[in-house]
């Protein structure tokens, strides 16, 4: 099950509804660096990425973003806090404005967002962070979901007063607890498509135990309609986490899924070694496919029944299956070879 929201449309990326759940990360050059921004944007481009964001923090930035526009393989969302002025520039061009109504200004300010935003049919996220919320909802809650979820539902009313409704709200912390109760016990409140995330989750190896915590309990409970996992300088990253965190939860069918049993005393060949070549031969394959790479025997025939494909190693030798069918009974320099063919005509006989 997954909650019905109202669709939105990103530079022709559909979130919300029963679109799929798109992937997204943010560019971290100054974006008046034209050559490094765009040197990123397709960095994750061929990384699997489905849309960018990126800074807009004076009138230089303005221009880059133009430019960038022209180039760019991605639909950019601009991202501005504070100054409408800005937010009113990059409506001419880009797909998406990333603000909180509530910080750029009275109603005269929102409604010249608003205003611009209409002429091309943009829409507007709603980025609520639990690090900077407005002073009255953090005196009041404190730095809670509560605080979170009513600074997101304030900041919706003011769009709604101009009768703007393509919106996204993120609900972001940078612990995991806060970042799920917000999500969850708004989604009832609204009809918007959620944007998921944590803010500040540090490096590779904390950012990637976190997302895959707070995005994949919310993504099973059917909440989430694009994401970002935010990783400490790692672009491509981003998007491989991202993109596992999606297909574990079962939310995105494409792609390979690799089963490998853990190491143990029983282990008949090097299966790290073998599991990594593997990975780097499937990284690129789009096509739904269960691989299973056994080291023993033990395991591996009752493994191979839920996988498309398997190799199981044994002792000098291993076997390849198939849909449950032994195809090949190989000595254990064979198999690695063999087994990367079979998964190739697999992926051809999918592709036909």
């Amino acid at each position: 099950m997954r909650y019905k929201t109202k669709q939105i449309n990103v530079g022709g990326v559909l979130i919300g509804g029963d679109a799929p759940i798109s992937v997204q990360s943010m560019t971290y050059s100054k974006t008046r660096d034209v050559k490094s921004t765009l040197e990123q944007i397709n960095r994750l481009y061929f990384a699997g990425a489905d849309l960018v964001r990126c800074a807009v923090f004076n009138k230089e930035d303005i221009t880059g973003l133009c430019e960038i526009k022209k180039q760019s393989p991605l639909p950019i969302i601009a991202d501005i806090h504070f100054n409408f002025t800005y937010a009113v520039a990059v409506a001419d061009f880009v797909d998406a404005i990333r603000i909180n109504p509530g910080n750029i200004g009275g109603k005269a300010h929102i409604k010249a967002v608003v205003d611009a935003c209409k002429k091309r049919n943009l829409p507007i996220r709603i980025g609520v962070n639990c690090g900077s919320l407005e002073k009255q909802f953090e005196e009041r809650y404190g730095r809670t979901p509560e605080a979170m979820i009513q600074s997101a539902l304030y900041n919706v009313s003011l769009l709604e007063d101009f009768d703007f409704s393509d919106i996204a709200i993120s609900l972001k912390a940078s612990d995991v607890p806060t970042t799920v109760k917000a999500y969850r016990q708004l989604r009832p409140l609204v009809k918007y498509p959620f944007h998921l995330g944590l803010t500040e989750a540090g490096t590779k190896f904390h950012a990637s135990i976190k997302s895959a915590i707070a995005l994949g309990t919310l993504l099973l409970e059917g909440i989430g309609d694009t994401m970002r996992v935010s990783i400490t300088g790692e672009l491509e990253e981003e998007i491989k986490v991202a993109r596992a965190i999606l297909q574990d939860s079962g939310r995105q069918k494409s792609g390979v899924n690799i089963i490998s049993c853990p190491t143990c005393g029983r282990l008949q060949s090097d299966l790290v070694k073998a599991v990594k070549i593997v990975e780097e031969h499937t990284k690129n394959i789009k096509e739904p496919l269960n691989i299973s790479v056994m080291g023993c025997i033990v395991n591996a025939l009752g493994e191979a029944k839920g996988a498309d494909i398997a190799i199981a190693f044994g002792k000098e030798n291993g076997m390849i299956i198939k849909h449950g069918e032994i195809v090949a009974r190989l000595a254990q320099d064979e198999l690695i070879e063999r087994f990367l063919i079979e998964i190739e005509e697999e992926v051809k006989a999918r592709k036909a």
